[in-house]
């Protein structure tokens, strides 16, 4: 009798297939958007995902400026920052964020969806978040993806 020789391959660094891909941040409110992007860069779209290894796509987001969000988020959300001194706390409601760079407020909500450690911060490195249309990876080949086939 023939035994099997198919072994479970576990993906690292080396043999991990990481591609390139576009997504467009004007098709869908923010967080749907966002934890989507989240599960690209980990990679668990992927047959081969491997929970401990950076083994997610390199992820270019376009259209930031065009970010939508539901109700009444652009003057209620609310990003508090302390600088460590006493009376260091600023506010900056999601509307001051996107007038003053867009890009930040995608990397943001991203990068809370990733771990908290060295493999998160890995991961958040494959980000590429830009306000238009236009980017500098066209070498890479990107191709780009509908959001709502994941």
């Amino acid at each position: 009798m023939d035994h099997l020789s198919f072994k479970t391959q576990a993906v690292n660094k080396a043999n991990a297939q990481k591609q390139w891909v576009i997504v467009d941040a004007s098709v869908a409110p923010l967080g749907r958007v966002c934890s989507q992007i989240a599960n690209i860069l980990r990679g668990k779209h992927k047959p081969s995902f491997t929970p401990n290894a950076d083994c997610g796509d390199h992820v270019i987001v376009l259209n930031a400026d065009k970010l939508r969000v539901t109700g009444k988020k652009m003057t209620d959300k609310v990003y508090i920052t302390h600088s460590g001194y006493p009376g260091g706390q600023k506010q900056r409601t999601l509307r001051e964020h996107m007038n003053r760079d867009s890009t930040r407020v995608i990397e943001h909500a991203v990068r809370g969806m990733l771990q908290g450690n060295k493999l998160g911060a890995a991961q958040y490195r494959n980000l590429y978040v830009y306000a238009g249309t236009e980017h500098p990876h066209e070498a890479q080949q990107p191709k780009a993806i509908e959001l709502t086939n994941l």
